[in-house]
């Protein structure tokens, strides 16, 4: 449905009356070619390859992965009676800006923390979109209400495919301010915190950079190129920690401003594809992932939702033997996808099934050497054997003593030797060590050294 509105909506355009402007020692993985260059606030320290002279003898590991990582998986909402199921690491909802803003400069952030504690109650972190259109939602525009009452504000109300919707007046300046200055406010009281795992981001309908069926008008229903421009560089210097996605949509520069501003691809942030696994995924969908560059996963994290074009992708999208001739872990090694909201999935699959798709996602660690030098240190050889990194620092450690490399930085399909100065004993054994865990959840590795 989404490719067809597209094409009538660029027909439109042509023609004029669409209303918008413009053992042995693993080695490492090539990167991808034709790759992005990314900008990375931090230069990480280099993995080192060689094993320490002095890293003593040999001592057996034997560990196994037991679960879904956190951070990682298929994603259920927060409503979802299957929330409390093992395989849930991370928990989805929308949130409403008008749900947080009460006046002008008037901020209750008691929702957003209420919402955070409840997941984080479940041993879970969350993945949040704010939105301010949601078509045939009863609350559909979520614009403060001050903004809705001031003198100019003029919003356009059209009936979509999918529900009334009344779109927000990107003319006004104040909204303009106030959408910064929200983000911003939020980076400085939940960057850091860790019940909060990942961040969605964008305009249009369900905040996913399109209004297929609706009311496109550039600069007053959907903001400018100039705006978003000027946004997605404010959310670079607001955001530290937490990283932040938008839809593969914002590739379009019908919507998205990358076209005519392309040092933004600069930026650090992820992607999301609402509709994955979709039957031309490989035209499309491909297409956008491909624009924002093949390595955008080494320093924001890629996300997504299966395919709600028919019942048939719900049904099928997790089957073994693929849906589409394409297999859902394969394009999840592609895209080096983190987590994917899958919140019918627990009708359509087993509790097994499940389990296993959500293993094949983000980081995985396997610790392939560990050796200890008595009394003095630990050294150990790790390898992340998953699809992505892991977006949050965590360290290795041993005897409560964590090493200085920090595990953000080991890319896919990358090892590292990381020794440790602490009194170490042929008994200690290694974790992984992460601040941005909330109560049960334990990052995990595998191992088998003899």
């Amino acid at each position: 449905m989404k490719r067809l509105l597209t094409i009538i909506c660029v027909a439109l355009l042509v023609f004029g009356s669409c209303g918008c402007q413009g053992g042995p020692v693993p080695q490492p993985q090539d990167n991808e070619e034709n790759s992005e260059t990314l900008e990375n606030p931090n230069t990480p320290e280099p993995p080192v390859t060689e094993k320490p002279d002095d890293a003593g003898d040999r001592v057996p590991l034997s560990a196994s992965l037991t679960g879904v990582q956190p951070m990682t998986g298929i994603v259920l909402w927060t409503t979802s009676g299957s929330k409390t199921k093992s395989y849930v690491q991370l928990e989805y909802a929308y949130m409403l800006y008008d749900q947080v803003c009460k006046g002008k400069d008037v901020y209750d952030w008691s929702a957003m923390d209420n919402l955070l504690e409840s997941v984080a109650s479940r041993g879970h972190q969350a993945v949040v979109r704010f939105r301010y259109v949601y078509p045939g939602d009863s609350h559909s525009n979520a614009v403060p209400a001050y903004i809705k009452k001031l003198e100019g504000y003029e919003a356009v109300t059209y009936n979509t495919e999918d529900g009334k919707v009344e779109y927000p007046d990107w003319r006004c300046e104040e909204l303009q301010r106030f959408h910064k200055e929200f983000h911003r406010l939020f980076a400085e009281r939940y960057d850091r915190d860790p019940r909060l795992a990942f961040l969605e981001t964008g305009f249009g309908h369900w905040a996913e950079y399109h209004v297929y069926g609706g009311k496109f008008i550039a600069g007053q229903t959907f903001p400018s190129k100039e705006f978003q421009a000027d946004f997605m560089r404010g959310m670079a210097d607001w955001f530290h920690d937490t990283t932040w996605s938008i839809s593969i949509d914002a590739a379009d520069g019908y919507y998205g401003p990358f076209q005519k501003y392309p040092d933004l691809k600069n930026l650090t942030f992820g992607n999301f594809d609402d509709s994955f696994m979709c039957e031309d995924w490989s035209g499309y969908n491909w297409d956008g992932w491909s624009f924002f560059g093949a390595d955008r996963y080494k320093t924001a994290a890629e996300g997504g939702e299966f395919s709600y074009y028919s019942s048939y992708d719900q049904k099928h999208a997790l089957d073994k033997e693929g849906m589409h001739g394409r297999k859902f872990e394969d394009l999840v090694a592609k895209v080096h996808m983190t987590f994917i909201i899958g919140n019918d999935q627990p009708g359509k699959q087993t509790d097994a099934r499940i389990t296993e798709a959500s293993m094949s996602m983000g980081y995985r660690f396997e610790i392939k050497d560990f050796c200890v030098n008595p009394g003095k240190s630990a050294s150990v050889l790790i390898e992340n054997i998953g699809v992505a990194p892991i977006y949050r620092d965590a360290w290795v450690a041993v005897e409560g003593v964590r090493g200085g490399f920090n595990l953000r930085n080991l890319m896919p399909g990358e090892y590292t030797w990381i020794q440790i100065a602490c009194p170490a004993t042929s008994a200690s054994k290694p974790t992984i060590e992460c601040d941005h865990l909330v109560k049960g959840q334990k990052i995990e590795y595998q191992a088998s050294v003899k």
